[in-house]
């Protein structure tokens, strides 16, 4: 048994929740109200910027020149392409760029790439990668979960399984899985531990991060 499938449980357990979720739920079945969305689509951008920094962070802790490689194509894939996507995706929904590079972090959002962009900085590189995968592993998830039910009418929100479940996004989650199995295929009991505990607190967020959107999270004061 390689290592991802011991997390197998709990990534189940976690998706289910998501999945469940009456946001997501609501892109599933396309009656979701667009105002949710539209906080979600510029958080998310507000993640992407920080989840570049993971990337270069990744780049720099490799262990070895192919791995290095992958981390510098996935931050220069992510900062000149995926941003650019995110920009016209957000465009459809009346969000402008000016908007989007305004859009203040709620707290879940701080919380969670601030736990990233510290363990990608302080970690080591097994650390940094079972943070990264929940977000891989998750989006591919939750979106796999919703086709199997068709897709929506809501042409926006069949958009976005369309893109998760596509063949490049599944193959980034496999490369992620299999460099986690890799990472921790020889390490001590104590580091698996360790790896255990990042993957969950960066699942935890993802679901956190869906809520956050739904609930218009604040600071309050």
């Amino acid at each position: 048994m390689v290592f991802t499938d011991e997390l197998a449980p709990l990534h189940d357990e976690v998706v289910s929740g998501i999945v469940d979720h009456p946001m997501v739920a609501g892109i599933g079945d396309g009656t979701l109200d667009p105002e949710p969305f539209r906080r979600w689509v510029k958080q998310d951008y507000v993640y992407l910027v920080e989840y570049n920094r993971v990337f270069a962070l990744g780049a720099a802790k490799a262990p070895d020149v192919g791995r290095m490689g992958t981390f510098a194509e996935l931050l220069h894939e992510t900062l000149h392409t995926e941003m650019d996507l995110h920009r016209s995706y957000a465009a459809e929904f009346g969000i402008p760029e000016t908007e989007l590079e305004a859009t203040e972090p709620s707290p879940t959002t701080r919380g969670y790439t601030d736990f990233l962009v510290r363990v990608a900085a302080l970690g080591s590189f097994g650390d940094l990668v079972a943070a990264l995968l929940p977000c891989m592993w998750g989006f591919n998830e939750t979106a796999e979960r919703l086709a199997a039910d068709g897709l929506p009418d809501e042409e926006r929100y069949a958009q976005w399984i369309e893109t998760y479940t596509g063949e490049e996004f599944a193959e980034l989650a496999d490369w992620c899985r299999a460099l986690l199995d890799d990472v921790a295929a020889d390490a001590p009991e104590r580091t698996r531990d360790r790896y255990r505990e990042l993957f969950h607190t960066s699942a935890r967020y993802e679901y956190r991060f869906w809520d956050a959107a739904y609930r218009d999270e604040g600071w309050g004061v």
